[in-house]
């Protein structure tokens, strides 16, 4: 490797060697054409390349960057999760075989077929069929008219019109309406429709008061309708917000507690006060 004091003999397995050369393509030390290993040295040794430690991660990031991976995909968000992923197996802490091997998988085939599928469905505004399998494990056929991805609870879901409505227990108007979780879609084949597209799910208007600070600090959503002070009554805001399900609406207002009031229409507010009633015996109240 050059003149007598200036050589230097690395030891190295042919992985070792590889990844080493990798390195050098990286960095732009090339002898022509090919990797030089000596030149990666040499910019090392002269401060040119910093070298750091590549296990100082706590386990903790390393969970918390799985959640983000695995969220960038249910989002469709393909590019942004590879290359998390590529820093992830990069990492020398990433002693988790079982988790290194599911990232790598991953990177193999960063997007499963059927999500593909789907997102070029929605994409392209193209009706699909589609099977699923609830928490019941009751399996069901859905022919989806229109579909967006969106998080409900830090989860994310499919929610879609579909002209089934047999086990929707929504209000009548809302039948038409499902939220299915994506990790319960069948990994099967999906199929295209020649039916027309809808432009959105169907939606009630809903009316709500507002009290006490949740009244001042309040922000409001995309799908309010009106958001202003209650002409008559003080310090209240009124809020007609329209809504796709009862069921994500309940779970949200039961958040908000005494400071939250439905008004109309009184067939949400009947569903609220079944919540209520069904919280009172479980606590015996």
């Amino acid at each position: 490797m050059g003149r007598k004091g200036q050589s230097v003999t690395l030891s190295l397995l042919e992985r070792e060697k590889a990844e080493l050369e990798k390195l050098a393509l990286e960095f732009g030390c090339e002898w022509g054409d090919r990797p030089n290993i000596s030149k990666l040295i040499k910019q090392i040794a002269k401060r040119e390349l910093k070298i750091a430690p590549n296990n100082n991660w706590q386990a903790e990031r390393i969970n918390t960057l799985e959640k983000i991976r695995t969220f960038l995909i249910d989002r469709g968000q393909t590019e942004e999760a590879i290359a998390l992923a590529e820093l992830m197996v990069e990492r020398g802490e990433l002693k988790n075989v079982a988790l290194k091997q599911k990232i790598e998988k991953f990177l193999q085939q960063p997007t499963s077929p059927w999500r593909q599928r789907i997102d070029s469905y929605i994409h392209r505004q193209q009706p699909f069929q589609l099977f699923y399998r609830d928490a019941r494990e009751r399996e069901f056929t859905f022919s989806i008219h229109h579909a967006q991805i969106v998080t409900h609870e830090k989860r994310e879901y499919l929610d879609c019109w579909a002209t089934e409505t047999e086990d929707n227990f929504d209000l009548p108007e809302l039948q038409h309406n499902w939220s299915l979780r994506l990790d319960r879609i069948q990994d099967s084949a999906t199929i295209s429709l020649n039916h027309k597209w809808r432009s959105q799910l169907d939606f009630i208007p809903v009316e709500l008061h507002l009290y006490s600070g949740l009244a001042f600090g309040y922000e409001g959503k995309v799908t309010d309708i009106e958001n202003d002070w209650h002409p008559e009554l003080p310090k209240t805001r009124r809020v007609v917000r329209n809504i796709s399900s009862t069921f994500w609406f309940i779970r949200e207002v039961l958040r908000y507690g005494k400071d939250c009031k439905i008004i109309s229409p009184d067939a949400v507010g009947d569903r609220l006060k079944a919540e209520i009633r069904a919280l009172h015996r479980l606590y015996d109240l």
